[in-house]
């Protein structure tokens, strides 16, 4: 999949903020100049920097039409956010058929299908608008054998301590580290916001169980044609009581040479699980380790070669003791990569790539 150099307007309404918004926050982090407004009627008129910190001045309109009209008027319509349950409101319904009819691309993230709507996929067709479901695993999926491990490229996972805790973002960062250092790196895609962002990869949470590891190896293989480091994004985590089953897909299939954990250094226990008070602590930065070293040495034995925190809710002197802390206790370098240097991770990436 290539992706065209479309303007957005994201669909956030009522819930566009640092944690609750992922996939709008990736983007506007990554292709800001592609995003002419985010629709979220609760913090309409404000700017998505006043809301993540991030981003500058696109406006947060309230109004759907507004928000499609404004700079030089949207191309394509993104959902960046999952709606409760997963599935499209009414009125969502009606905004995505006000942008077909206007001949605007939909990109969707969502588990529920948008091309499969009995009234929206019809009328896209009959328009010839393209509706991009990223998570529609592509068909005839392997199974896996082991493959991803006979690659000559260096393949780093990103395993973290939760979700969202910033796996993808600390690839994205230091994939345009090594290649400002002149490294053939790509960055493998293994969920929707990493797909609008790349342009290609496989959603491995929509992808059937038996078949997860399967697609993880097809992706290895793809990313490590012409390329020395391969990163891999990671999903989930091996301690989550709902998406270890991607996680360890993701491990077992991918190979790793080498991990990257991350974690939110706030952050004590697994987060709200829908609606549930949290209840699983996570553990130390030590167990997580072994946690992750013992899962894959049966398959593929791997080390973790640093730590990569997210910090954005923390001072800068807090996040500086966090950074500390967790080198001290592991032995490993560690950094924020979107607040501070990524050097020492870069550094221990490019050194692992010298031992294979």
């Amino acid at each position: 999949m290539t992706t065209p150099q479309h303007r957005f307007l994201i669909i956030a309404d009522g819930e566009f903020g640092p944690l609750t918004s992922k996939t709008a926050n990736s983007c506007i982090r990554y292709f800001p100049e592609r995003i002419v407004a985010v629709l979220d009627r609760k913090q309409a008129g404000k700017t998505v920097q006043d809301v993540l910190g991030f981003g500058g001045k696109i406006p947060v309109v309230g109004d759907f039409e507004r928000g499609i009209a404004q700079g030089k008027g949207a191309t394509a319509v993104l959902i960046g956010i999952a709606p409760l349950g997963g599935r499209l409101p009414d009125e969502w319904k009606a905004w995505l058929r006000t942008a077909i009819e206007q001949k605007l691309e939909i990109w969707s993230g969502l588990h529920t299908f948008v091309g499969d709507d009995p009234e929206l996929g019809p009328l896209a067709k009959a328009r010839g608008v393209r509706i991009l479901d990223a998570r529609r695993p592509p068909p005839n999926l392997p199974i896996a054998d082991g493959r991803a491990a006979d690659v000559d490229a260096l393949v780093v996972l990103a395993v973290g301590s939760d979700c969202n805790v910033g796996k993808m973002t600390a690839q994205l960062q230091l994939r345009d580290a090594l290649v400002k250092r002149g490294h053939r790196t790509s960055f493998v895609a293994t969920g929707q916001t990493g797909i609008f962002i790349e342009g290609w990869g496989i959603a491995v949470d929509a992808v059937v169980a038996d078949f997860i590891a399967g697609a993880a190896e097809q992706l290895v293989l793809q990313g490590a044609k012409d390329n020395d480091i391969v990163l891999v994004e990671g999903q989930g985590s091996l301690i989550h009581p709902g998406y270890s089953g991607v996680t360890l897909g993701l491990l077992h299939g991918s190979c790793p040479d080498a991990l990257i954990l991350c974690h939110q250094a706030t952050r004590d226990y697994i987060g709200d699980y829908h609606g549930r008070e949290p209840w699983v602590k996570i553990p130390s930065y030590v167990e997580m380790i072994e946690i992750y070293e013992s899962a894959a040495q049966p398959v593929h034995p791997t080390k973790v070669i640093g730590i990569c925190l997210n910090t954005y809710d923390m001072d800068e002197s807090a996040a500086r003791e966090a950074v500390a802390k967790a080198a001290e206790e592991t032995g490993l370098p560690a950094t924020d990569p979107v607040r501070f240097d990524s050097d020492v991770l870069v550094d221990a990436i490019i050194g692992a790539r010298a031992t294979i």
